[in-house]
């Protein structure tokens, strides 16, 4: 179907009604073609959303090793504590020796990428602020594996690796932290680990960050250094707490992880709240977008895990990582397991009343880490192999009518297919029709714009998909 016919406004609503089945029988078509179910009544995934793992990325996933996310926790539980105001210099214990650790594997592996994989130590002195008593220099350990398509395109994977017992000015008892967040830095080494000896399109950064417990302040400097960079960060994942299936109850949930994505977004301006507000789009920030995509491509038998998306920024008074990247405008979510234990996070190691406190690597699942960092694995890849998020999509509006035509901006992506317009009804969580358009950057739907929501994204020649932008009203 060419996407330069313009909707027909002028002709009968025999004719009018002709277009729309047109077009919603080619979105039915296009999805099959892609290897997607049709839409059937209580399916869980829309049609044509479903990204496959293809072969590279199902052997990708089966190096995925539990063993050593295990050895990785416990080797920076074996520190003592990682407090951020603990030693810096001592060889064997403290938050020094946990950030050589991390650097001297980080180093290890960028072995094996040729070039492509180097690795920095990110220091910076903090001011005094509330939970750091005096200056106190901070350090990220930071790996980026430059991709060899689109390599100005960025998607960031963090854990922290500082920890704390119950006194967060506690910086020389024992503060394990093998949960919260060896667990995390845990799937980022394994991570970098695994993609270092491949090529990714696009440049992906594997950060293990400090400072977490005390502000967010490792990875505030982070997000600062790359938008002082002007870096193109299309995408971030912190893993937070992701090391055990049990909850408090005792109750096992070991193949669900949550991720949470915020909605309304954090650095938008008063221009963008009013076009927000007068349009809808509160379901559509571009942390949603990279949600849905996440379930799109690492929800499957692949990685073994159902992602449940939860339509927060972060959990009840809690805050991590991603936040200062929400806050310089990225795209950001938190993955975190499903049912945390209170008694085995931030809690000095004790037994009382008959119950072991701490955040001990007895607690962990590290079967159900390796599965999350196959989550993680699988959505970053994809987005590094795929093109990358339209930009400047928007629906016209210099005129009414009950036609709808969308623009946007063709990538510099050389592996360019084409794009797809995808829509749902405004009450749908998920995209429901995907219409194939070609390379093309104009397209008209004879569907109205008051009635659904459209989104634009980007096909590759391997048929990867980007995340879906949202488009705006625009003349």
């Amino acid at each position: 179907m060419s996407q330069q016919q313009p909707g027909d406004t002028t002709g009968s609503n025999a004719n009018r009604d002709t277009a729309r089945r047109t077009v919603l029988a080619a979105a039915t078509a296009g999805a099959a073609a892609l290897g997607a179910p049709t839409a059937s009544a209580g399916e869980q995934k829309p049609p044509g959303t479903s990204q496959h793992p293809p072969p590279e990325l199902r052997a990708l996933l089966r190096e995925i090793d539990p063993g050593r996310i295990e050895a990785t926790v416990r080797k920076l539980v074996s520190f003592g504590t990682r407090h951020t105001l603990s030693a810096q210099d001592d060889p064997v214990r403290g938050v020094g020796a946990a950030r050589d650790w991390i650097a001297a594997r980080l180093r290890a592996y960028a072995g094996r990428s040729g070039g492509r994989m180097t690795v920095e130590l990110q220091s910076f002195v903090q001011p005094p602020a509330p939970r750091v008593p005096v200056p106190t220099r901070i350090t990220n350990v930071v790996a980026t594996l430059r991709g060899s398509v689109a390599p100005d395109r960025i998607y960031v994977v963090s854990g922290h690796y500082d920890s704390r017992n119950s006194d967060p000015m506690n910086a020389t008892a024992d503060a394990p932290g093998a949960d919260d967040d060896a667990s995390g830095v845990a799937v980022v080494l394994e991570l970098a680990r695994v993609l270092a000896a491949r090529r990714p399109g696009a440049t992906l950064v594997f950060a293990a960050v400090a400072g977490e417990e005390q502000g967010l302040y490792g990875s505030g400097h982070l997000a600062e250094v790359l938008k002082g960079r002007g870096a193109d960060v299309q995408g971030m994942f912190t893993n937070d707490i992701v090391g055990s299936s049990t909850a408090e109850d005792g109750t096992r949930d070991p193949y669900t992880i949550r991720l949470f994505a915020e909605g309304v977004p954090t650095a938008e301006t008063p221009e963008e709240a009013a076009v927000r507000r007068s349009v809808g789009g509160e379901n559509d920030s571009p942390s949603r977008q990279l949600a849905r995509f996440v379930r799109d491509t690492a929800d499957n038998t692949a990685t073994g895990m159902r992602v449940r998306v939860v339509h927060r920024r972060d959990r009840y008074l809690r805050s991590g990582d991603h936040i200062p990247f929400l806050q310089q405008g990225y795209p950001a979510a938190r993955f975190t397991e499903p049912a945390e234990d209170y008694a085995h996070q931030h809690q000095d190691v004790r037994v009382e009343g008959g119950k072991q406190y701490g955040d001990l690597p007895r607690f962990c699942d590290f079967a159900f880490t390796a599965r999350v960092a196959r989550v993680n694995a699988a959505a970053l890849w994809t987005l590094a192999q795929a093109p990358g998020t339209p930009r400047a999509a928007k629906i016209v509006t210099s005129a009414l009518g009950n036609a709808t035509e969308l623009v946007w901006q063709r990538g510099p992506e050389p592996d360019l297919a084409g794009y797809e317009v995808v829509w749902r009804e405004t009450t749908a969580p998920e995209w429901t029709h995907v219409l194939r358009v070609g390379d093309v950057t104009r397209c008209t739907v004879p569907l109205s714009k008051d009635n659904v929501f459209f989104g634009v994204r980007a096909v590759g020649r391997t048929g990867r998909r980007s995340p879906v932008a949202f488009p705006v009203p625009g003349v």
